[in-house]
C-alpha cells in the first residue's frame, strides 16, 4: 500500500510539474491582458467608491420583486453572500483543474483571459450606467437615517484611492444597475456551461445563479431591476466578446499548444513534415478497400488484432505509458 500511494504521488507530482511549466509560458506571452483584466477590477472598485460619495438615502421605489419576495431582513442577508462566494470559490478551483487531472479540456491561462474580458466589458458598461443616474439604495445601510448611506468629503486623494477595502465594498452605496454579482455568477456560469463536462453540473450551475437572483432581491441589497438588466446584459455581452475572441485549443485530444521541450518540438515537426505522405498511404489504402482489393496479410492481422482484446491492451498500455496524454 505505501508503493502504491507513493508511486500515484510521483505521478501527480510529475502531471502538476508538466502543467505548471506549461501553464507559465502561456503566462509569459498573455501576462499583458492578464494583468490589464486585474487592474481593471481595481478601477470598478474605485468607481464603486467615487459614486458612494454622490449617492443621497431616500425613499425605496416600487419594486415588483420586493413585493413578491417576503424581505429576510439583515440577520439573514448573509444567504447571498453565501451562495455567491460557493459560486465564486467553486469556479476558481474547476479553473485549475487541468494541474491535477487527465481530462484536461482549456488551459488555464487562456480560460482566465477570457473571463477577466468579459468580466471587463461587463463592468465598463455598469459604470456608465450607475454614474448616469443614482438610485436611492435599497440596502439596510443605504437607506435614511444611517450613517453609512452618505459618505463625507474625502480628506484627501489617498483615502479615495485605498477605497476602504474591504468594508468600502461590503458596505457601497449607489453602484446599483445592474449588479456586479450577478456579471461575475453569470460569466462564471457561462463558461463552465461552455468549457465544463459535465451536464448535471452545468444545470445546477443555473440553478445556483436564478437562486442567487432571488436571494439578492430578497435581501433588498439591489432592485429587481438590477438583477433582470444584468440577466439579459451580461449573456449578451459574453455571446459578442466571445464570438470576436480566437477559440481556445480543445486538449481532449491531447495535443499540446507549446512544445514542452526542444525533443517534443522537434517530434513535432518531424510529425508536420511527414503527415502528407501518411495522409497518402491513408488515402490509396482505403481506395483499396472500397475496390475489393485485398491488402497485405501482414496489415489484416494487425487490424484484427487492434480491433479485438489486443488493440484494448496496446491502448492501454500507451494510456499509462504517458500520463498527460501527450
Amino acid at each position: 500500500m505505501p508503493i502504491y500511494i507513493a508511486r500515484e504521488a510521483t505521478k501527480l507530482w510529475r502531471k502538476v510539474s508538466a502543467e505548471t511549466a506549461l501553464e507559465l509560458q502561456l503566462l509569459f506571452e498573455k501576462w499583458r491582458l492578464l494583468l490589464a483584466g486585474i487592474v481593471f477590477q481595481y478601477i470598478h472598485g474605485l468607481a464603486a467608491r467615487g459614486v458612494h460619495y454622490l449617492h443621497r438615502p431616500g425613499p425605496l421605489l416600487q419594486d415588483m420583486g420586493f413585493m413578491a419576495l417576503p424581505e429576510l431582513g439583515q440577520d439573514k442577508g448573509y444567504l447571498s453572500e453565501t451562495v455567491f462566494t460557493s459560486i465564486f470559490i467553486s469556479f476558481l478551483l474547476w479553473s485549475f483543474h487541468p494541474f491535477i487531472y487527465h481530462s484536461k479540456r482549456f488551459y488555464t491561462v487562456l480560460l482566465w483571459r477570457r473571463v477577466l474580458a468579459f468580466l471587463v466589458a461587463s463592468q465598463f458598461l455598469r459604470i456608465i450606467t450607475f454614474y448616469s443616474t443614482q438610485l436611492p439604495g435599497p440596502n439596510y445601510h443605504c437607506r435614511e437615517g444611517s450613517k453609512l448611506a452618505t459618505l463625507p468629503p474625502p480628506n484627501n486623494v489617498l483615502e479615495v484611492l485605498l477605497i476602504n477595502f474591504p468594508r468600502g465594498v461590503l458596505f457601497g452605496c449607489g453602484d446599483l444597475i445592474f449588479s456586479s454579482h450577478m456579471i461575475f455568477t453569470l460569466v462564471f456560469v457561462r463558461t463552465y456551461h461552455k468549457y465544463g463536462s459535465r451536464r448535471l453540473i452545468k444545470l445546477f450551475a443555473w440553478l445556483m445563479a436564478v437562486i442567487q437572483s432571488l436571494l439578492i432581491i430578497a435581501s433588498r441589497k439591489h432592485y429587481t431591476v438590477d438583477v433582470v438588466v444584468a440577466w439579459y446584459t451580461v449573456n449578451l455581452v459574453v455571446f459578442f466578446v466571445d464570438k470576436n475572441l480566437p477559440e481556445m485549443p480543445d486538449r481532449t485530444s491531447g495535443s499540446s499548444l507549446l512544445p514542452v521541450s526542444t525533443k517534443d518540438k522537434d517530434d513535432r515537426t518531424n510529425e508536420e513534415l511527414h503527415k502528407p505522405e501518411k495522409d497518402s498511404k491513408m488515402k490509396d489504402e482505403f481506395h483499396k478497400l472500397l475496390n475489393g482489393n485485398t491488402v497485405d496479410s501482414t496489415d489484416r492481422r494487425q487490424r484484427l488484432q487492434m480491433n479485438g482484446k489486443h488493440g484494448e491492451d496496446i491502448n492501454h498500455t500507451l494510456s499509462d505509458a504517458t500520463p498527460n496524454g501527450t
